[in-house]
């Protein structure tokens, strides 16, 4: 896996993935940039988001779950001093489905976390990060 970074000028650079897509980052107007894209920490935070809820919903698939829609709403706090790194992050899925159970859906958030999701387990190395879920039968309305 690799990124490739490029500055743009002022606070703002662009990062393309080993797999060709670029996403524009750039700091807030008080450190000289245009908030013209995303802060490098939010975009861990979002990749964290991702990593999670992909797992969830494959995990869930796999095991031959009708689930019809997933959200992640990830919620951190940091350190008030450099390094400024994550220290509690929580993790809110909101699952659709045709009959899916919560014990389901707990054992693959639970799978997720423990197990596949590399981006937070390795931000669990700094950060106390909690889970909480809602599933919600979608009757096809």
């Amino acid at each position: 896996m690799k990124a490739h970074i490029r500055w743009l000028g002022e606070a703002s650079f662009a990062a393309e993935s080993g797999s060709g897509h670029e996403v524009i980052l750039d700091g807030p107007p008080e450190a000289g940039g245009r908030n013209g894209g995303a802060r490098p920490m939010e975009l861990l935070l979002m990749g964290m988001g991702g990593c999670a809820a992909f797992d969830v919903v494959h995990i869930l698939r796999k095991g031959r779950q009708d689930v019809t829609g997933c959200e992640a709403e990830v919620n951190a706090e940091r350190a008030e001093s450099e390094p400024r790194v994550f220290t509690r992050i929580h993790v809110h899925f909101t699952v659709r489905g045709r009959g899916l159970t919560e014990a389901r859906v707990a054992r693959a958030v639970e799978l997720s976390a423990e197990k596949y999701c590399s981006a937070s387990i390795m931000l669990g190395k700094t950060a106390e990060i909690t889970h909480a879920f809602d599933v919600i039968e979608d009757d096809g309305s």
